[in-house]
C-alpha cells in the first residue's frame, strides 16, 4: 500500500496539474475576448497594416487577392495575432502566477522586472519595424522594380512578410533580458560580454544580413540598436549580478516542496 509520502507527492502533483490548467484557461480565455473583440475592426487593421507599402506604391496600385478566401483569412490572421500581442501581460501574468511559488526571494525580485522590460522591449521592436523599417524596406523594393512591372502583392504574402519583420525585430530587442538571463544563470559574466564584443558585433550584422531583405539601411537598422542593446546587457548584468552573500541568504528562502 502507497504510504503517506508517496500519497503526499501525488496529492501535490494533482494540484500542480490542476494550477496549470487553470492558468492555461485563463491564458486562452484572455486571448479569445481580445480576439472577438477585434474581429469587427479586422478589415481596418489590416488597411493600417498595409498603409506602409501603400505609401510606397506608384499612384492606382493595390495590393490584390490571389487566392479566393484570403480577404477573410489574412485579416483574421492578422486580427489573432494582434490579440496574442496585446495579451502579452496577461499571458507573462498567467505564467508568473503559475511558477512564482517555487522561487527563490531573490529571483521573484528580478522575474517581474524581467518580465515586464521583455514584453516593453518587444513592443519597441514591433514598433521600430513598423514606422522606420517598414517604410524604407518598401521604398527600396519599390525603387528597384523594372521598368514595366507592376509591383501587385497579394495581401496573404504580404502579411506573412510583415509578421517575419515583426518577430524578428520584437525578438532581437529582447537581447539585454537574454545577456541578463544568461548572467544570472551563471552561464557567462559581464567580464566575458565585454571580452566577447568584437564577435557579438559581427554575430549582429551576420543576424542581420539574414533576417532582413537585401538592402543595406533594414540590415543597419537592425544591426545598429543590437549592438547599442548589447552595450545596455552588458550594463544591466554587471548591475544585476548575484553577490554571493545573496546566493547563502536565499537558500533559507526555498519553498518547501
Amino acid at each position: 500500500m502507497p504510504n503517506d509520502a508517496d500519497s503526499a507527492i501525488d496529492s501535490s502533483l494533482l494540484d500542480h496539474l490542476v494550477e496549470l490548467r487553470s492558468r492555461l484557461m485563463r491564458a486562452i480565455a484572455g486571448v479569445v475576448l481580445v480576439l472577438l473583440g477585434l474581429l469587427p475592426f479586422a478589415n481596418r487593421l489590416y488597411g493600417l497594416l498595409a498603409q506602409p507599402l501603400l505609401d510606397k506604391l506608384p499612384e492606382g496600385a493595390h495590393l490584390i487577392a490571389v487566392e479566393v478566401a484570403s480577404p477573410f483569412f489574412a485579416p483574421l490572421k492578422l486580427a489573432f495575432f494582434v490579440a496574442v500581442i496585446a495579451t502579452m501581460p496577461w499571458l507573462l501574468y498567467q505564467l508568473w502566477a503559475f511558477v512564482a511559488p517555487g522561487l527563490y526571494r531573490r529571483e521573484k525580485r528580478l522575474a517581474m522586472p524581467l518580465l515586464v522590460s521583455a514584453v516593453l522591449l518587444f513592443y519597441v521592436g514591433c514598433a521600430f519595424a513598423f514606422f522606420l523599417v517598414l517604410p524604407s524596406v518598401f521604398g527600396f523594393l519599390t525603387s528597384v522594380t523594372p521598368d514595366g512591372v507592376a509591383m501587385m502583392t497579394d495581401i496573404h504574402a504580404y502579411l506573412n512578410f510583415v509578421l517575419v519583420i515583426f518577430l524578428a525585430f520584437g525578438l532581437s530587442f529582447e537581447l539585454p533580458v537574454a545577456l541578463v538571463i544568461l548572467s544570472l544563470l551563471g552561464w557567462v559574466t559581464p567580464t566575458q560580454l565585454r571580452e566577447w564584443r568584437g564577435y557579438a558585433v559581427v554575430g549582429v550584422f551576420i543576424l542581420a544580413a539574414v533576417i532582413t531583405p537585401p538592402d543595406v539601411i533594414s540590415q543597419l537598422m537592425l544591426a545598429i540598436p543590437m549592438c547599442l542593446l548589447y552595450e545596455a546587457g552588458i550594463v544591466a548584468a554587471r548591475l544585476l549580478a548575484p553577490k554571493p552573500q545573496d546566493d547563502r541568504g536565499d537558500e533559507a528562502d526555498r519553498p518547501l516542496p
